[in-house]
């Protein structure tokens, strides 16, 4: 490939629209352009990218068995509406309408849709057990898209499906996905790890993400150094500290005026009141109804944990008209103690004593208010968000976090959908029952950026080996020196012999210029050809990763990038 006819054009700048990290250096090297808010299309070098990531996954999915379908992107609203899903998916669903006026969706996932393509074909345990993927482009009608690739409207994402009699036959094929997405990422050459998740819209009983490692990663993970556990904070469990041996003693109830008080700092600064003594009072809506939730006050409200506890399909943060309206009071002099709402509180704030709170009248708060005396809650559950230095749940050790991407997730369905869908098969005794499924996603294209984002330097991007657009570019220094040319290419053609992924840069720009974007872009190997070397006869080679060159003889290049590429790819 020429670089003087190949489509990627570069950029110097940061495009302002860029947040993090890969989305900038994806711009700016040519790989993607946004078509509106939160869908881009891919160019060629991305192309190439994303081509060789569904190449590892097509192999690993057809090694554990699956087998490769394609699946209608447009889906009727009917299928949808058996399931439960229409309404329970929300705005994030993109909807039309036909010629005839009746409903559909641009499938944001596809359970529905390959339930009930098994259940018209398969009857008998016989057929099954029975995996089945596709890779295809996904519609999520996200609120605010962002991150370039990572939080799109329209993306390219791998799942799988698998069908068992039960849930031993599950167990049988999550454990043949887990291993091969392990297969994948270790191939991909990507730092990661594997946590355990909630299922989300999707549902079913247990599920694992896996993230990709990345400073600037949109979610985080909390992990055990001293075990295997390793959790999404919206996962990860809270376990409660050992009671102190001496039980403090309850003291009065007493109203203070704190005018001007409304977070939790400004009670620390007026009355300093540790925010451990403070307690947080949030109101939110749970499909219709309003419900308060309490946590200490150095802790955040785990709204994933919350809405679990709940069982609601929308849980979102009421305004503080209706609040005042209700309560009597707004935001930041709220508290459980006569509060007319149902009240729900973190495992924590059921161990504190003689704590700090909104009165549920502007400008007050209670001190010295306790569980049981004063409020009683509807419900006690972990509803906090896990942080660094909570006690591991199965070890008891010291919690860490880091930043990761999710990048693969999969699920235990059980028969959420074949149940409801009705997707049945005769067992040995001609008894009817539900297929028992399992559900295990990748994302390609948010793969491709979390490739990029973790792999980044001050220079452009890094790409891992197995996935890079290129192995290698051969740069001559003067693309009208015959000389130099002639040697580019003879190098270019014994490479193409050997089977090397190979980008000559023919341009007619400065070498300086070649070098930049052959770093931007992030091809591992650089041959550059100039007129002291090539006196020599030799040329040199320099790892994207290196800070030095190494100079090689013309007639050993080929053998020494086959020795470098093979090192590289271990």
């Amino acid at each position: 490939m020429k670089a003087s006819e190949l489509f990627f054009p570069t950029l110097r700048e940061v495009p302002s629209e860029a947040e993090v990290l890969s989305h900038q250096l994806l711009l700016r090297a040519g790989f993607i352009r946004k078509a509106t808010a939160g869908v881009y299309s891919y160019l060629p070098l991305a192309s190439r990218v994303l081509k060789k990531i569904m190449n590892i996954v097509r192999e690993e999915m057809d090694r554990a068995g699956g087998q490769e379908v394609i699946l209608p992107i447009v889906q009727p609203a009917e299928l949808w509406k058996k399931s439960g899903r229409w309404e329970v998916y929300g705005d994030e669903m993109f909807r039309l309408k036909d010629r005839h006026n009746r409903d559909f969706a641009l499938g944001p996932t596809h359970e529905e849709i390959i339930t009930t393509l098994v259940d018209a074909d398969v009857h008998s345990y016989r057929h099954l057990p029975l995996l089945l993927y596709q890779i295809q482009n996904k519609y999520r009608d996200e609120i605010r898209p962002r991150f370039g690739l990572m939080r799109g409207r329209e993306f390219i994402m791998k799942d799988l499906y698998s069908f068992d009699i039960d849930e031993e036959g599950l167990d049988v094929s999550y454990h043949k996905m887990y291993e091969a997405y392990n297969r994948i990422f270790q191939r991909l050459k990507l730092q990661y790890r594997v946590v355990e998740a909630d299922s989300g819209a999707i549902g079913g009983n247990e599920s694992h993400e896996f993230m990709v490692l990345a400073e600037n990663g949109e979610a985080e993970i909390v992990y055990c150094e001293n075990c295997d556990y390793g959790a999404n904070t919206e996962k990860a469990v809270c376990s409660l500290e050992e009671p102190k041996a001496a039980e403090e003693e309850q003291l009065e109830r007493e109203k203070v005026h704190t005018p001007g008080q409304r977070t939790i700092q400004d009670l620390l600064d007026y009355m300093n009141i540790p925010k451990e003594k403070q307690i947080k009072t949030l109101i939110y809506y749970a499909d219709e109804e309003l419900v308060a939730a309490l946590v200490r006050g150095d802790r955040e409200l785990n709204e994933i944990k919350f809405k679990n506890v709940l069982g609601c399909n929308q849980l979102f943060m009421a305004d503080e008209a209706a609040v005042k309206q209700l309560c009597g009071a707004g935001f930041g002099s709220l508290g459980p103690v006569g509060l007319p709402l149902k009240t729900y509180i973190d495992l924590e704030v059921s161990q504190m004593k003689n704590f700090a709170c909104g009165a549920n009248e502007d400008d007050y708060h209670f001190i010295n208010v306790n569980l049981g005396r004063d409020f009683t809650p509807a419900g006690i559950n972990d509803i906090r968000t896990a942080v660094t230095g909570d006690s591991c749940p199965v070890c008891s050790a010291p919690l860490y976090s880091m930043r990761g991407i999710e990048v693969g997730h999969i699920f235990k369905l059980g028969t959420k959908y074949s149940e409801v869908l009705e997707a049945n098969y005769l067992d040995q005794k001609g008894r009817e029952k539900p297929m028992v499924m399992g559900c295990y996603g990748i994302g390609i294209s948010r793969t491709m950026a979390a490739a990029a984002e973790q792999g980044a330097d001050e220079n452009g991007i890094v790409w891992p080996l197995p996935i890079a657009p290129f192995e290698v570019i051969i740069v001559p220094v003067n693309s009208k020196n015959e000389e130099q040319m002639q040697a580019a290419w003879s190098l270019y053609e014994e490479f193409k012999q050997k089977g090397l992924e190979t980008i000559i840069d023919d341009r007619d720009e400065r070498a300086g210029v070649k070098f930049k974007d052959a770093d931007l872009i992030g091809i591992p190997l650089r041959i550059t050809i100039g007129p002291r070397s090539l006196q020599e006869k030799q040329v040199e080679i320099k790892k994207r990763t290196a800070k030095d060159v190494e100079l090689v003889p013309l007639d050993a290049v080929s053998s020494r990038v086959k020795l470098m590429l093979k090192e590289m790819s271990k």
